[in-house]
């Protein structure tokens, strides 16, 4: 079995085709499902109400001022999704180095994934469920139903079309970096350093993995009173997929560094524990900051606080997430000639 090493890597083709007929209508798909949610957050930030009903902690004064500079970082994420549809599909586009390109797509690619297998799962909980499921809690709602519906449909209208486009433009840029198995890849496939990180990320992980389980079971330890009172179906099955997230990230990221080459993972494609690990080590290390900043947002009510659990689970989750996110920069790194 041919091995494929950083220094036998095929080099990159020198000049890349521009996009067709196919790419231009996703950069359009792409560009066009963000409109939505950048109207709402602008009309947010200009003081209309649309979509926020009355008694949501959206309007409560005390925190406006710190909710309009969210939104406003919120307006730039998304405006950076339309930028990035351009770079991957226009040809100046092709020349961006790596770095400027592969970090923001990680970030996307961490934010949004959730995203396009967490609302499904919850709109499949409700069939099962049942429309009339209620939360017990008697607080207010924090938006009207409709603007859920509306933002995360374009969220995954954005991960779809940025996802291929993506996918076909790292193929010919960047296609020789996935190809083989992974008992045809050298034993050191990222550095000592790089390894170390990625055994302490993986360690790391197991936090947010055994919390994440534990609130998918039913234990409310660690939970905010609020959030106990709100539990639905959806809650656990998202807790469940949180947990799995984390989980696949590690378990992909540790098939890259080390290589086994017992047979039950020796003829695994590289590509397969590739996007395991770049995918979740993006939605682990992402969220877990979202949350984190989330979390230092005070509270009136003490039923909203998060507790100290909570607040430990997503810091050592962003820490976990970046821990192998840098495993997974050396690995491409190391295959990239």
């Amino acid at each position: 079995m041919t091995r494929i090493s950083h220094s036998a890597a095929p080099p990159a083709p020198a000049r890349l085709p521009g996009p067709g007929r196919v790419s231009r209508v996703l950069r359009a798909v792409a560009i066009a499902s963000c409109l939505p949610y950048l109207v709402l957050k602008v009309a947010w930030i200009a003081g209309s109400r649309i979509g926020i009903p009355s008694g949501s902690s959206l309007l409560d004064e005390d925190t406006r001022a710190l909710l309009m500079g969210v939104n406003a970082v919120t307006v730039l994420m998304d405006a950076a999704v339309i930028v990035l549809a351009l770079v991957l599909t226009r040809p100046r586009g092709r020349r961006v180095p790596a770095p400027l390109l592969v970090f923001p797509m990680w970030a996307a690619t961490g934010l949004l994934t959730p995203i396009m297998a967490g609302f499904p799962v919850q709109l499949a909980v409700g069939l099962f469920t049942g429309p009339d499921e209620k939360s017990a809690s008697n607080s207010a709602p924090f938006l009207d139903d409709w603007v859920y519906g509306i933002v995360y449909g374009g969220f995954i209208a954005q991960g779809l079309s940025l996802g291929i486009l993506f996918v076909w433009y790292a193929r010919d840029r960047w296609g020789h970096v996935w190809q083989g198995r992974i008992g045809g890849l050298p034993r050191d496939t990222c550095g000592r350093a790089a390894r170390t990180a990625s055994v302490a990320g993986a360690l790391l992980a197991l936090v947010p993995v055994t919390v994440h389980l534990m609130w998918a079971a039913g234990s409310t330890t660690g939970l905010p009173r609020q959030r106990i009172d709100e539990r639905t179906g959806s809650f656990y099955a998202l807790e469940s997929l949180n947990a799995v997230t984390a989980a696949v990230a590690a378990a992909g990221l540790l098939l890259l560094v080390f290589a086994p080459r017992a047979a039950a993972f020796a003829r695994l494609p590289v590509k397969v524990p590739l996007a395991a690990a770049w995918a979740g080590s993006g939605a682990v290390g992402c969220w877990g900051a979202w949350r984190s900043f989330a979390g230092l947002i005070p509270q009136d009510d003490p039923a909203k606080q998060p507790p100290a659990l909570m607040t430990l689970t997503y810091a050592v989750a962003m820490v976990a997430g970046l821990l192998l996110a840098y495993g997974v920069a050396s690995f491409l790194k190391r295959r990239t000639p």
